[in-house]
C-alpha cells in the first residue's frame, strides 16, 4: 500500500511538472497557432535564475531565499517569451515553418550558452527543511516537494482557465484567434494581447523551472529538453490548444511512467507513454479533449 501511494503521489508531481510546461506550449498553440520549441529554453534559463537569485541571498531565511528563487524564475521565463515573440515570432506570424525552425534554433542556441557558461554537471539546490523533508501517508514517507508542485499546478490551471473566461484580455485572445481582423477594426489591439499570451506561458515554463529544480533536487542544461518533450507529448494526447486536455494527458502520462517504470522495468512506462501517442492518433487526431485538426 505505501509502495502504491508513493508511486501515486510521485507520478501525480512528475504529472503536475509536464503540465507547467505543456500549459504554455497548449495556450500559445490554442490562441495563436505558434508551435513554441523554445518553451524548454524558458524551463532551463529561468531555472539558473531562481538558482543563482537564491544563491545570492546567503544568510537569510531558506524560505526567503527560495521565494525570491520563484519569483525570479517566473519573471525571468515571462520577459524571455516576452522577447522572443517581439523580437522573432512577431515577423513569422505568417510563416508557420519560419516559426518552427527560429523556436528550435532558439533552444538549441540557449542549451549551448548555458552549457557554455555553467557547464553541463548538475548543482544541487538547497530548499527550505520542510521541503527537504517528508510526510508521511499511509506508510509512504512522500517528500513535501511533490505537494508544492501539484499545489503550484492546480493554481495555474484554475487561472489560466479564469483567464481565458472571465477576463476582458482572455475575451480579446479568443476574439482574436476566430476573427483578427474584425477584433483589430473595433481598435482593440490584438498584438498586444498575444504578446500577453506569450508572457503568460513563459511564465508558466519559469515557475516548472525552479519548482523542477525542487522536485529532483538539482538542476542542469538538458533537463529542459528532455521536458519539452514530454510536455508535447502531453499536449498532443490532450488535444492541441485544450488546457483542460493538458491537465488530463498530464496526469495519466506521468502515473504511467512511474508506476510502469517501478512494476516492469527502468524504460517501460517512457515507452507505454509513445505508445499511448500512437493510439491517440490513431484513434482520435484531435486529443483527449480537442478537435482534429481540419
Amino acid at each position: 500500500m505505501s509502495t502504491i501511494v508513493l508511486l501515486l503521489v510521485t507520478g501525480l508531481g512528475l504529472g503536475a511538472l509536464y503540465f507547467l510546461v505543456a500549459s504554455g506550449l497548449s495556450l500559445i498553440w490554442g490562441l495563436m497557432r505558434v508551435l513554441n520549441f523554445a518553451q524548454g529554453a524558458f524551463f532551463t534559463v529561468a531555472g539558473y535564475a531562481g538558482f543563482f537569485a537564491a544563491e545570492a541571498l546567503p544568510g537569510t531565511s531558506p524560505w526567503l531565499r527560495w521565494c525570491a528563487g520563484v519569483l525570479a524564475g517566473m519573471l525571468t521565463g515571462g520577459a524571455f517569451a516576452i522577447l522572443t515573440e517581439v523580437l522573432l515570432i512577431r515577423p513569422l506570424y505568417r510563416r508557420p515553418v519560419g516559426q518552427v525552425l527560429v523556436t528550435v534554433g532558439l533552444a538549441l542556441a540557449t542549451l549551448a550558452l548555458v552549457e557554455g557558461a555553467f557547464g553541463s554537471d548538475p548543482r544541487q539546490v538547497t530548499l527550505p527543511d520542510w521541503m527537504s523533508a517528508t510526510t508521511t501517508i499511509f506508510g509512504a514517507a512522500i517528500p513535501n516537494t511533490r505537494f508544492v508542485v501539484i499545489l503550484a499546478a492546480l493554481l495555474v490551471l484554475l487561472g489560466l482557465l479564469f483567464f481565458l473566461q472571465r477576463t476582458r484580455y482572455g475575451l480579446i485572445v479568443r476574439a482574436g484567434v476566430e476573427n483578427r481582423a474584425m477584433v483589430s477594426a473595433l481598435g482593440i489591439d490584438v498584438q498586444r494581447a498575444f504578446t500577453l499570451v506569450f508572457a503568460i506561458g513563459g511564465t508558466a515554463a519559469g515557475l516548472a523551472g525552479v519548482l523542477g529544480a525542487a522536485y529532483y533536487g538539482t538542476i542542469d542544461p538538458s533537463r529542459g529538453t528532455s521536458m519539452l518533450i514530454s510536455a508535447f507529448i502531453v499536449v498532443v494526447i490532450g488535444g492541441l490548444g485544450s488546457i483542460g486536455g493538458s491537465a488530463l494527458a498530464a496526469v495519466l502520462v506521468g502515473l504511467l511512467q512511474q508506476f510502469l517504470n517501478f512494476y516492469a522495468a527502468a524504460g517501460v512506462g517512457d515507452f507505454a507513454v509513445v505508445l499511448l501517442l500512437a493510439v491517440v492518433l490513431l484513434v482520435r487526431p484531435g486529443g483527449l479533449i480537442g478537435r482534429a485538426p481540419e
